[in-house]
């Protein structure tokens, strides 16, 4: 194959690895019809079809499939050779793609990355708020960030927050016609607000903790969100109790709009860590992003 050629490889793998042609065309800087025009002529020149298009899926065939698993690695090689050589120079430059849950990209994530994007312009950040727990290798992440207990023991992981605390909190106007809950049984009478995640098929369900005493429960409620953001939301609006880590309403319960329940059954839980392959450790640019994000005592 003419080394011309490799951009339509190129095409296939982008494809393949976003399952649209539409964000994989965003990613390359072209059209979606030159994308497709490209695969196509892949597809022509190989004498097999390698996808299976319709208007509302995309996927590989067997053939396409064992083309991607074989190329998409010589690929990523050639990135991080280039990366490698890039790292040489006096300043760290390249792409970290990071997966990370919405709580932490917005509350360590963004606020520890930003000085170091100001100080760094050549390295760029990509992070994808995503709760399904990916596996970052095949998705080609160079990083993702989960609680500590979630962490695969075959990955490098660094300490990016202190450990954690749940807060259950309503508003005034709630609990004004309501008795505040002592126990988490209590919770059966009130209305909770809850977090559906893709990791765990159902609701997410409460957990306590008091005195080596632990509690697990699951409620019905109004409103069902897969996103901490809007639960907080749905609680300050008056529509129940919201179970959310507790940096996410302590301005929200200093300034009297959330009252705390329940707090005595909220014991610390293992915070975030930042984890990734070991071949990551040569690009300097990764090693500027996790030292930024090193969780200092």
């Amino acid at each position: 194959m003419a080394r011309d050629n490799f951009n339509d490889l190129i095409a296939f793998v982008h494809v393949v690895r976003e399952g649209s042609f539409t964000r994989a065309a965003a990613l390359l800087g072209v059209s979606p019809s030159a994308l497709s025009h490209s695969v196509t002529a892949l597809e022509a020149r190989v004498g097999v079809q390698l996808l299976t298009r319709s208007t509302r899926s995309l996927a590989t065939t067997e053939a396409g499939e064992r083309l991607f698993v074989n190329v998409a690695p010589r690929f990523e090689e050639i990135d991080s050779s280039l990366a490698a050589v890039s790292d040489l120079s006096d300043k760290p430059v390249g792409t970290i793609r990071i997966t990370s849950a919405e709580y932490a990209a917005n509350s360590i994530l963004w606020p520890k990355l930003t000085p170091v994007l100001h100080q760094y312009p050549e390295i760029n950040v990509e992070i994808t708020v995503d709760y399904a727990l990916s596996d970052i290798v095949s998705q080609r992440y160079d990083a993702g960030v989960r609680l500590g207990n979630h962490v695969a023991k075959d990955m490098i992981a660094v300490r990016i927050s202190p450990d954690l605390r749940i807060a259950v909190v309503g508003t005034p106007t709630y609990f004004s016609s309501r008795t505040k809950p002592v126990i988490p049984h209590d919770l059966a009478q009130h209305k909770c607000i809850n977090l559906r995640l893709p990791t765990h098929g159902g609701l997410l369900p409460w957990d306590f903790e008091k005195d080596g005493k632990e509690v697990k429960l699951s409620f019905s409620g109004q409103w069902i969100f897969n996103s901490s953001s809007a639960i907080v939301r749905a609680a300050l609006d008056d529509y129940g109790l919201a179970f959310v880590p507790e940096e996410m309403v302590m301005e929200h319960i200093a300034a009297g709009r959330l009252i705390r329940v329940l707090d005595d059954w909220c014991e610390p839980y293992s915070g975030y860590y930042l984890y990734y392959p070991s071949r990551h450790q040569s690009s300097r640019a990764h090693a500027v992003i996790v030292d930024a994000l090193r969780h200092r005592e």
